[in-house]
């Protein structure tokens, strides 16, 4: 038997047990060593998350051992520390059949369409397992929600000396301004916690931090000389940031939608045709994603150590959760440890 933690309907979590997996052809059994809790958790717990049902086991951040697995392409074996790309896709729909198996149109999402990581053993496909020679397992449970912001660095087609403004200095937000420093733009921050702007500034490089608010497109406007920023980043999801981005966006500029909203926005049209604005959505990512940040990992590019804030026991999680979402305890990114 093997313990299991199950969110069994909005804010309230199980602590369970059931049988271990066995491995199918396909698959591999491997054991869960950390978990990092993002966004999509807590907003999953708050009962608020997108394409979310209940029952469902949470964590799609994976540090993990492999205890079982075939022969395989990339010679992976019992023992072998894994990142697991969390994404279960068709490959046969339109979306991967071009590549972008991100927005497969079957995707099955670890803890989200089907159970994540917050069990001691699961099986999962084994084109989902990637090598994490070189990475601490901190490291490694960290790799997910940087690839997300590599990915929308990529689907903005970000270029050097670009002014961006990055709304939002949660974990999905600080990767992307770290991504988008190292491809040397300007990076404004924007959020409404002073903290989290001075972490932004100080431990991630960005080059100025704005407190959200009435004066915040005013000073996003004095910092880039009038011109506003070339690209524009949500990564808060929240419906309020989402549709008040616009403001920020330069003539000819790109909005890059990375959070998710549960509901409709709204933007007011005339404003966007007038800078002949690109809206974008980001959403998940690609093996390459992965790859680009597990080598920006293995180069110290990346303040984990700061960006880590909380960590918890596996048997203390459940404790422990309703204070994550609270951004007064300093939160940036909790990681659940197995063992």
């Amino acid at each position: 038997m093997m313990k299991y933690i199950v969110c069994q309907q909005p804010g309230t979590f199980l602590m369970k047990e059931k049988p271990a997996p066995q491995k199918t052809p396909g698959e591999a059994l491997v054991r869960v060593k950390k978990v990092g809790i993002c966004g999509t958790d807590l907003h999953a717990y708050a009962g608020n998350q997108a394409f979310f049902s209940y029952p469902r086991i949470l964590g799609h951040e994976l540090a993990a051992e492999i205890l079982e697995i075939e022969t395989n392409p990339l010679g992976l074996k019992a023992g072998d520390r894994v990142v697991v790309m969390p994404y279960i896709s068709c490959h046969a729909c339109a979306a991967c059949r071009t590549g972008k198996t991100n927005c497969c149109r079957n995707i099955r999402v670890l803890g989200v369409h089907t159970d994540g990581g917050m069990q001691e053993i699961i099986s999962v496909p084994v084109a989902l397992l990637l090598p994490a020679t070189g990475l601490s397992e901190d490291e490694m449970a960290i790799v997910e929600p940087l690839a997300i912001g590599a990915h929308a660095i990529q689907r903005a087609g970000l270029q050097e000396g670009e002014t961006v403004v990055v709304i939002g200095c949660g974990p999905i937000g600080i990767g992307i301004m770290k991504l988008a420093q190292l491809a040397g733009a300007t990076v404004i921050a924007i959020d409404r916690d002073s903290n989290r702007l001075a972490y932004a500034r100080e431990e991630v490089g960005a080059d100025q931090g704005v407190l959200a608010g009435p004066d915040a497109i005013q000073r996003v406007a004095d910092l880039s000389g009038g011109d506003m920023a070339a690209v524009v980043f949500d990564a808060t999801g929240n419906k309020g940031a989402l549709e008040s981005g616009v403001q920020y966006i330069a003539h000819g500029g790109r909005y890059v939608l990375v959070g998710l909203s549960k509901g409709d926005l709204v933007f007011n049209h005339p404003m966007i045709h007038a800078r002949e604005a690109s809206i974008l959505c980001s959403r998940n990512a690609t093996r390459e994603d992965f790859m680009q940040v597990i080598a920006l990992l293995r180069r110290g590019e990346f303040p984990t150590g700061t960006y880590i804030t909380h960590r918890v026991a596996f048997e203390e999680m459940i404790a422990q959760f309703d204070r994550w979402q609270d951004t007064e305890s300093g939160v940036i990114k909790a990681l659940v440890t197995f063992g």
